[in-house]
């Protein structure tokens, strides 16, 4: 059964099936209202597409430009908070099912599937990243404490993973998934550390290379289960939403493997509120295939009897902050991208990061910082903010 099959396909209609109208009631969104948030139904063939296909249906039906919302962070932060996702009930429940048993049947973040986020996300083009991010390229959730923009946020966060990290000169750095390079080039040139950085990305790779050139640090294109060595310290950011939970206990293992008995480990990833057994159909299929984000159960299940919790760090509201200012950054850069992308394109892009920034709005997502131990560490702990 495809998404096109005409016996699903109920008979289009010009107005919404009351299962929509009574969702977005409550979330206190009108259809064609005046509110900023409020959606405009240029299409009505999106109902059909919602009905059938859920979510995957309705961001679709966006990018082909069905409708329309002037805020669409502040149109999903509204739906998100009344838990939309899990209110709505018709068609596309079959599809959630099936989705649900995909996700716990198959191990969709093998070692034959590792390079796939990589080959149909993080290589996409570099110009779109470094239109998008700040100068440290650092594509994961700004610490806005002390900052008033984009690029302090990012340099503050890099900072504060050193200090939590207590890096000193002449250590060992082992960062899995280090991106662009952008905290293996801040600790090595402020912290003297020597840093060797792994990614999925052969574009990454490349600008990695070239941006921390001349500085004792190594970037390798491999899976992390291929990590072998002894480093004194471990980092991780933005990199274990790829990791899945059929693989939890093999990428704690890893880093307890490598890591020495003095050592600290830093975990820094995107928090599920809840447990869930699959991930948005959409952001599947256009942004990061078979990505799971994790719960904090689910992370201190595979924690025990490996790793300590040092400390646990929540900042996940900044992300919201995030995401706008690399909307904005995108948009303003678009003129110069357009040449290349197309306006399908320009309206996955923002339905991806408005959509993410409703969700830390809506506070379902959280951005976590774990430091972690192992139980042969005689030093104290003390916490860093």
């Amino acid at each position: 059964m495809t998404d096109t099959d005409p016996i699903l396909l109920p008979p289009a209609a010009e107005e919404p099936p009351a299962a929509i109208r009574e969702l977005l009631d409550l979330a206190g969104i009108r259809i064609n209202g005046e509110a900023p948030w409020d959606i405009r139904i240029l299409d009505p063939a999106v109902y059909r597409r919602v009905m059938v296909s859920g979510s995957l249906g309705f961001g679709e039906a966006y990018m082909d430009g069905l409708w329309e919302v002037e805020r669409l962070d502040e149109f999903f932060h509204r739906l998100l908070r009344i838990d939309a996702e899990e209110r709505f009930v018709g068609l596309a429940r079959l599809r959630l099912i099936g989705e649900s048993l995909r996700h716990r049947v198959f191990n969709l973040q093998s070692v034959r599937r590792a390079f796939q986020v990589g080959e149909r996300h993080y290589d996409i083009g570099n110009d779109v990243f470094t239109a998008m991010l700040d100068s440290s390229m650092s594509y994961s959730c700004g610490w806005w404490a002390h900052a008033d923009d984009l690029e302090q946020a990012q340099r503050d966060k890099l900072d504060l993973i050193c200090r939590k990290l207590d890096l000193r000169p002449g250590e060992r750095l082992l960062e899995i998934g280090c991106g662009w390079g952008g905290l293996a080039r801040h600790a090595a040139q402020h912290y003297g550390v020597e840093v060797t950085g792994i990614t999925v990305s052969r574009e990454q790779r490349a600008l990695a290379l070239e941006r921390c050139r001349g500085l004792p640090v190594r970037i390798e294109l491999m899976d992390y289960r291929e990590i072998d060595g002894r480093y004194d310290k471990v980092v991780s950011v933005g990199m274990f939403e790829h990791v899945g939970p059929k693989n939890y206990d093999v990428y704690f293992d890893t880093v307890h493997r490598v890591l020495t008995d003095e050592g600290l480990f830093l975990l820094h990833t995107i928090g599920n509120h809840v447990t869930a057994t699959r991930c948005d159909p959409w952001i599947d299929r256009y942004i990061f295939p078979n990505g799971r984000l994790p719960s904090a159960r689910q992370l201190t299940d595979s924690l025990e009897g490996r790793f300590l919790i040092e400390d646990w760090h929540n900042f996940g509201q900044d992300y919201d902050r995030t995401l706008m200012a690399w909307w904005a950054r995108f948009d303003a850069a678009w003129p110069q991208l357009a040449g290349k992308y197309d306006e399908r394109f320009r309206r996955m892009w923002r339905y991806y990061l408005m959509c993410s920034a409703g969700f830390f709005r809506a506070r379902q997502g959280q951005l976590w910082q774990l430091v972690l131990s192992k139980r042969a560490r005689g030093s104290v702990y003390r916490s860093v903010r």
